[in-house]
């Protein structure tokens, strides 16, 4: 079991998200500022910190700084979020984390990051930010969704039509190259509404997908996540 301790803020994004940290063997903490992230830890023994540069009572430097120089808290990989201005960046060099990120942040990004810090088994497919229109059909009567991110296996989308987990679909869609996909699929996961005017969202799993249409989605997730890298890198060199 892997312990991951998330900002409670950063969290809220993560949640509308597909990631391995929805596995079984993940357990997810939140905390509200640093100070509480370093109680946490030395009760839990986390082995991920995502957490901010700034918060109230104690800042990022000292959080690092108090776990790096304790022998019992030292054994944890730390992520800090911080925002892209010079004065945060000049303090990322007093600050002993492994990984910095700038906002706006990319999740994707993040939870590839987060994966090669925690060591942990990508998924048997790789998944890809893509926001497409899907036309759906559900016991006959047709929906219209967006999504949220794809695998050669299934999808995130959201939608404000009610499903229930276990339930099945149909569903069309164009990826960005335009290659066109129809499939059958299950309704794995429900993400229910947190405010009124919020959508639900849903992970479903392609159950009849060809292989054709499978071998595209895999490229345009390759093309997609090779993009992304280098675009990280750039910032970084830039830096």
């Amino acid at each position: 079991m892997k312990k991951i301790l998330i900002a409670k803020d950063i969290k809220s994004a993560i949640d509308k998200k597909e990631s391995f940290f929805n596995r079984e063997n993940i357990k997810i903490l939140t905390s509200s500022s640093n100070e509480e992230a370093l109680s946490i830890h030395k009760k839990e023994q986390l082995d991920l910190i995502i957490t901010r540069l700034d918060t109230p009572q104690m800042d990022g430097e000292t959080l690092c700084s108090l776990i790096r120089n304790d022998k019992t808290l030292r054994r944890v990989s730390i992520i800090i979020i911080c925002s892209n201005i010079k004065s945060d960046i000049d303090r990322q060099s007093r600050c002993r984390a492994n990984l910095f990120m700038h906002e706006p942040l990319d999740l994707s990004i993040m939870f590839e990051k987060a994966h090669q810090l925690l060591s942990v088994a990508q998924r048997e497919y790789l998944r890809a930010p893509v926001v497409i229109k899907v036309h759906g059909k559900y016991k006959g009567k047709p929906f219209l969704c967006i999504s949220e991110n794809i695998s050669a296996s299934g999808m995130l989308f959201q939608t404000e039509k009610i499903i229930d987990q276990g339930d099945n679909i149909v569903c069309s869609f164009f990826l960005p190259n335009s290659v066109h996909i129809f499939t059958e699929a299950e309704i794995v996961r429900v993400i229910e509404k947190k405010i009124e005017f919020d959508t639900y969202y849903y992970g479903i799993k392609f159950s009849d997908i060809k292989i054709s249409e499978k071998s595209a989605i895999e490229t345009y997730i390759k093309e997609k996540l090779r993009r992304l890298k280098n675009t990280y890198d750039i910032s970084n060199d830039k830096k």
